[in-house]
């Protein structure tokens, strides 16, 4: 029956990545059936724990969140837990060997949400880490559990991948966490005067990040690049889309990839990654 517990837990993780994401379902679903299960687990688990610092504001968050880093750890430590999530989470930590630095990185940068709302250049450092950058860790750590080499070599890259990825994120929900949340991620911006050129300082920094992590994605084994390259195809068309709006859009709308876009993405990221085209 155990095996009956796991997979209903599983499941669990599967649903939330699925009612939360359809675009990340859609990459998780293009990768390698052998890394499936663990992506899904670990979206899980960073999506509960993102929905305690951003969600549940009429809740003690700062209870949620230790009682959710205690069971966490807990949960490490015994090899199970009755939180489904968790325990899908636990299992990919055990099973892939995904190092405590990351988890108590990511859990730290959530926790930093309910702490500052205007992070200068070293808190925005450490909170991109462990709010992206880690995660991206993990999934890397999952395609390359048992080589070490690989996975050192594709370290850059991915911490790269994750950074385009949330500052995209910081632009694209700009309303909801100034108007709504009082956070300012960028040092020194204004989104009531939101120039052209803080735009496009803002804009360049994230295309490095995308460029630099392209170059990792282009190594990636077979079974895990084409996932991932349609995240990447994914965020830079969302990307796109914020770098032709004028600056004063960025407080008035959530800018987003429509589900028919999505899917001529998917088509022809699947055709790239079979012509060997990048």
């Amino acid at each position: 029956m155990i095996e009956l517990f796991r997979k209903n837990n599983l499941q669990c993780s599967k649903n939330t990545t699925k009612r939360y994401s359809t675009s990340f379902s859609l990459g998780v679903r293009l990768l390698g059936k052998a890394y499936r299960d663990h992506i899904y687990s670990i979206y899980g688990f960073v999506r509960y724990a993102d929905e305690i610092v951003d969600t549940f504001f009429d809740y003690q968050q700062d209870e949620l969140l230790k009682e959710f880093r205690e069971e966490t750890y807990k949960a490490i430590d015994r090899g199970i837990s009755l939180n489904p999530i968790i325990d899908s989470f636990q299992r990919t930590v055990s099973q892939c060997g995904i190092e405590t630095e990351l988890i108590d990185a990511f859990l730290d940068s959530m926790e930093m949400d309910l702490r500052h709302e205007i992070y200068d250049t070293k808190l925005l450092e450490k909170y991109i880490y462990g709010s992206a950058e880690v995660v991206g860790l993990m999934c890397l750590r999952v395609f390359y559990s048992n080589e070490p080499e690989k996975y050192e070599e594709l370290v850059y890259p991915a911490r790269k991948l994750g950074e385009a990825f949330q500052k995209v994120n910081f632009l694209r929900d700009a309303q909801d966490d100034f108007e709504n949340k009082g956070r300012v991620y960028f040092k020194n911006i204004d989104f009531r005067n939101f120039t052209p050129e803080a735009k496009v300082q803002i804009e360049n920094d994230i295309q490095f990040d995308f460029d630099e992590a392209f170059k990792g994605i282009v190594k990636l084994k077979t079974q895990a690049r084409l996932g991932v390259y349609l995240a990447y195809r994914y965020y830079l068309n969302l990307f796109e889309r914020i770098k032709n709006a004028p600056p004063e859009e960025i407080l008035k709308k959530r800018f987003s990839v429509p589900n028919h876009k999505k899917g001529v993405l998917m088509f022809k990221a699947s055709v790239r990654n079979v012509m060997g085209i990048f």
